[in-house]
């Protein structure tokens, strides 16, 4: 079964992507960004189901449309769009579309549309068996295929979100703040070209959220729920990521009261503390998709891989994520404060890391100092 799914904005695609894959995880899902490109992959594969945005680069999805109608009676196409007037209606009318899809998106509505538009797939996906061992299968993974995992009561309550449960979204909120995936991933969302307003960057969840909305945030973090949503993590694996998120939150208490005693703003000194172990944090999710092909846990080998590659891959995600050069520098200044040019939020970071770590009582004496703390 092959699906297209046409949108200029890659965040919404990736949640089309996501719901398509939660309702016939063997599809094919291929995403386009425009007119041109979509009617050339129309013209080589056979698809079973179209969705199409209205406003596209260039031409819009109704050309799209249009075109593939002329060729296609009985393919089901959808539109979707931010326009429910009647003109727009009355324009795809002649298409005889399958289903008009409004924006900002009621997931369990497109839900309920999929399913009824999706021919049955009994399609058994099954995942290749890598025969190399941990290190090899890291080495050979791409900036694309990093991710990090998401903390397993966030992903239980935005599955109930995807069903349709009602939920307080200034609950959700506060929960993701202490969650690194969903953090790294809106504001990464809130940074791009598509919602990007002028060039003043998120460095905070909360700024991210502000700027996305409620129903945008709730969508997007549906979608990475449903990538998430396969298999149970190794016990010992959980073990091992719930010690770094431990770390993590400690240190991001920390440095929130240092920077409110300080009269410091703190949304970007938490955010950076909450996502100091993505690097170590991605290794156990890496891990954990190696796992679930069919290769034995070794705790000695998953150890070994963080000490190797936590930190080229927290490298990596913080390009491939377009992470702004202040959250990078704050997470930095956990390990060591620059020898130039030293901010004040970068002395309370370190100043917190020290405290967490009980350095040296002299060392964080200094550190104060160095902050204006008494």
């Amino acid at each position: 079964m092959r699906v297209m799914v046409v949108d200029d904005d890659p965040w919404l695609a990736g949640l089309l992507k996501q719901l398509v894959l939660s309702r016939r995880p063997g599809a094919q899902v291929d995403c386009y960004g425009d007119v041109k490109s979509a009617y050339a992959g129309w013209q080589s594969h056979i698809y079973q189901l179209v969705l199409a945005d209205w406003n596209l680069p260039g031409d819009s999805g109704l050309t799209l449309l249009q075109l593939i109608r002329k060729q296609d009676k009985g393919t089901p196409l959808v539109m979707i769009t931010g326009r429910a007037d009647r003109e727009s209606v009355l324009a795809i009318r002649p298409l005889a579309i399958s289903a008009y899809i409004t924006k900002p998106f009621d997931v369990p509505k497109v839900l309920e549309c999929l399913e009824s538009l999706l021919p049955a797939d009994h399609t058994t996906v099954a995942h290749e068996l890598f025969p190399e061992d941990l290190k090899t299968f890291l080495s050979g993974r791409s900036a694309a295929d990093l991710d990090l995992p998401l903390m397993l009561k966030v992903k239980d309550r935005l599955m109930l979100a995807a069903r349709g449960t009602p939920l307080d979204f200034r609950e959700l909120a506060e929960e993701w703040q202490h969650d690194p995936a969903l953090s790294a991933y809106l504001i990464a969302a809130a940074n791009s070209p598509a919602y990007l307003v002028g060039e003043q960057r998120c460095t905070s969840l909360i700024d991210a959220l502000k700027r996305l909305g409620g129903r945008t945030s709730l969508n997007l973090a549906i979608a990475l729920a449903l990538r998430h949503a396969g298999g149970c993590v190794n016990p010992l694996l959980s073990v091992f990521m719930q010690e770094h998120l431990d770390a993590s939150e400690r240190l991001a208490e920390r440095v929130v009261q240092l920077a409110r005693q300080s009269g410091v703003e703190h949304g970007a000194l938490q955010t950076a503390a909450i996502l100091h172990r993505l690097g170590e944090l991605c290794v156990l999710q890496q891990t954990h998709i190696w796992m679930e092909r069919g290769n034995p846990m070794d705790d000695g080998a998953v150890i070994q891989a963080c000490d190797d590659y936590a930190k080229s891959f927290a490298i990596a995600l913080k390009a491939h994520w377009g992470m702004p050069i202040t959250l990078r520098e704050l997470i930095g200044a956990i390990y060591v404060l620059p020898q130039f040019q030293v901010r004040r939020d970068q002395v309370l970071m370190r100043l917190a890391a020290a405290m967490s770590n009980n350095e040296p009582e002299h060392a964080i004496e200094s550190l104060k100092r160095l902050a204006g703390i008494s």
